[in-house]
């Protein structure tokens, strides 16, 4: 809610200076400017720029073609028809919709001027120009949500290690209340909001592309995967096989440690000592007792893909940032 209204400030601004500017260079139809002011401001830095360059591409091929109309078929509804038939299919192939109406009626005021001599090209410039510099300058003043952002990827955090410790108990207790998998449904909604902010940061920034926030939510979402995976072998277990303990203990270490800071070397060690373990004690006798190990021993292997993920993301950010990309 918060977000929409600033963004309605913004754009309220945006046109009302734009009139003023307009009106005090007194140019004919300085609403005009407002109007294009309205249309020109986005939410992020980047889109409002390159929505800023689409507008001028189609605003000079819009002028081009309404001079060759206006020059055949004269200042007349018919030439201006012809412009608009010709314009909208280019703006069409080009991916420009956003700008046909709206130069569109900047090519409009040529036929009430008669002409497009100089006096009325300057005019129709100065509309455009004061239009959409007006909706890039608002948005100069956007930068990094960082406090926002951290909060998002610390409740992220916490969701993740909520879901291994409740994974830790489960293993121990086969009948472990309230084990639906809700907590998921919790854990993707963090993750799709702070990726929202992590892409709105990184297309508010003009030099360095810093998309770590971008790669560090990336990141958690593969886990999160991997997590799910674990959930879903774990409430098939119907026993508590004897290698249930030790596992349930590396669990819960795992989400007692679990941090952004924490590299993971250790609980790998950790991880390989477990896994030998595991390996060397005896195979059971009961067959459900060995189809439930079998399946504990497939969530052991799923985690250490959840922690290798997380030493890639660490071997990746020993590097420069300059010499990581995101694709956005």
């Amino acid at each position: 809610m918060t977000k929409n209204l600033m963004f309605a400030a913004k754009v309220s601004v945006a046109a009302v200076v734009a009139i003023f500017i307009a009106n005090m260079l007194r140019l004919d139809f300085a609403i005009s400017a407002g109007i294009v002011a309205i249309l020109s401001v986005a939410y992020t830095k980047k889109e409002t720029i390159n929505t800023g360059l689409n507008r001028l591409y189609a605003f000079l091929a819009a002028l081009f073609i309404a001079f060759c109309s206006f020059f055949i078929f004269g200042f007349s509804t018919v030439g201006f028809c012809i412009y608009m038939v010709i314009f909208i299919f280019l703006c069409k192939i080009f991916d420009w919709h956003s700008a046909m109406a709206m130069d569109s009626v900047l090519i409009s005021h040529f036929l009430t001027f008669g002409n497009m001599g100089y006096a009325a090209l300057k005019n129709e410039i100065l509309l455009f120009v004061i239009g959409v510099g007006m909706g890039v300058l608002v948005n100069l003043t956007l930068h990094k949500n960082t406090g926002y952002m951290e909060r998002l990827k610390e409740e992220t955090d916490e969701k993740m290690k909520y879901a291994l410790h409740r994974m830790s108990q489960r293993i121990m207790d086969v009948n472990l209340a309230d084990y639906d998998g809700t907590c998921f449904e919790k854990m993707d909604e963090s993750i799709r909001v702070a990726s929202d902010i992590a892409r709105e940061n990184y297309m508010n920034q003009f030099s360095k592309g810093d998309v770590e926030d971008m790669e560090y939510i990336a990141m958690r979402r593969r886990q999160r995967y991997i997590l799910f995976e674990m959930y879903k072998n774990l409430k098939e277990i119907k026993s508590v096989p004897s290698t249930a303990k030790i596992l349930s203990e590396y669990f819960e270490k795992v989400s007692e440690e679990y941090s952004r800071e924490n590299t993971v070397k250790g609980l790998m060690e950790d991880y390989e000592d477990l896994y030998s373990v595991m390996k060397e004690t005896p195979l059971p006798t009961d067959r459900l007792e060995f189809e439930d190990r079998a399946r504990l021993f497939v969530i052991m292997e799923k985690m250490k893909e959840f922690l290798d993920i997380k030493k890639d993301y660490v071997l990746i950010h020993c590097q420069e940032p300059e010499k990581r990309t995101f694709n956005t």
